[in-house]
């Protein structure tokens, strides 16, 4: 099977109440966890690439890792670029094979980022790819992405059918109260998405799929595993994962998650480390941190998303 984009995807995804996981990739270890919990659960999928991943892994790696995966699994598998920066990244990963891209104008005023996005759509279009755009901007550090507290906002409503009319972009990106990394809230601080403006933005863009970024749930199963091993994780926080079900149930098409494939990687690194100091094989690790991978998608798709059986 080829690489798709996620047009059909997200039209099943929005009629059928559930929405597609969007794992972002780094490594080998990584994608074959998230890709055999997914071939296993027929679930369908979307691997995505940081610019901090294709610097770190280099591009053609990585699409040739994404390109094993979908020999070894007959599940529809999108390749998404996540964050990009700029146009001439968006076209390298258009022009490379890249099936999907977002351009994150989202720290631009509002006419900037609607020129900036449809130079990104028009390119795209012309190739067969789609693209995904952000309006609002969501606080957090994760990869790339650094936004304070204070200058993260919440997506306007009434800018929602200008900004998706004028750019022709295929999904939109907002911010209802998610946030990047793994420590998303204050110690006592009570996470709470916007489901009213998520419902008003459903209301002007009627059928149109919406993707929340910044929702990873930070598993305290996976954060204990690392502070018993020599981490240092207290207060990570995440978002609740019966907020992000009940967003899969609605307009949202596409749930971001990144932070918790970290934290399940390292988690089964340090244990194997911290317990046995004289292990060097890298593959005795990496091991258990796929297999943690693995473990954390296959709970995702069932309990979260809802995507098993819809490949």
């Amino acid at each position: 099977m080829a690489l798709v984009t996620t047009t059909e995807m997200f039209k099943k995804a929005y009629e059928g109440g559930y929405a597609i996981g969007a794992f972002n990739v780094n490594n080998m270890e990584i994608v074959q966890g998230i890709t055999e919990a997914a071939g296993e659960l027929k679930s369908p999928l979307i691997l995505q690439v940081s610019k901090g991943a294709r610097a770190y892994a280099n591009h053609t790696y990585l699409v040739k890792l994404v390109e094993a995966a979908l020999v070894e699994n007959d599940i529809p598998i999108a390749l998404h670029l996540d964050h990009g920066p700029d146009f001439e990244t968006c076209k390298s990963c258009i022009d490379g094979g890249f099936t999907s891209v977002m351009i994150d104008g989202s720290h631009y005023d509002f006419e900037k980022n609607i020129e900036v996005t449809k130079e990104v759509v028009e390119y795209a279009h012309s190739k067969g790819v789609v693209v995904e755009a952000e309006l609002g901007q969501l606080a957090g550090i994760e990869d790339d992405v650094k936004v304070s507290a204070a200058d993260a906002q919440y997506t306007q409503p009434d800018q929602v059918e200008e900004f998706v009319d004028k750019t022709g972009v295929d999904s939109l990106a907002i911010a209802i109260g998610t946030s990047h990394g793994a420590f998303k809230f204050k110690p006592g601080q009570k996470p709470q998405l916007r489901f009213d403006i998520l419902d008003e933005i459903t209301k002007r863009i009627p059928n149109f799929p919406i993707v929340l970024h910044g929702a990873s749930s930070v598993s305290q199963e996976y954060v204990k595993i690392i502070q018993e091993n020599g981490g240092n994780l207290a207060d990570a926080i995440g978002i609740p994962e019966d907020m992000l079900r009940q967003a899969a149930r609605s307009a949202v098409c596409k749930i971001n998650i990144d932070s918790d494939l970290r934290l399940a990687m390292t988690a089964g690194i340090r244990e194997v480390l911290w317990n046995k100091p004289e292990a060097f094989d890298p593959r005795e690790y990496l091991k258990v941190g796929r297999a943690n991978i693995k473990t954390l998608v296959a709970h995702k798709i069932k309990e979260v998303l809802g995507s098993d059986g819809k490949a």
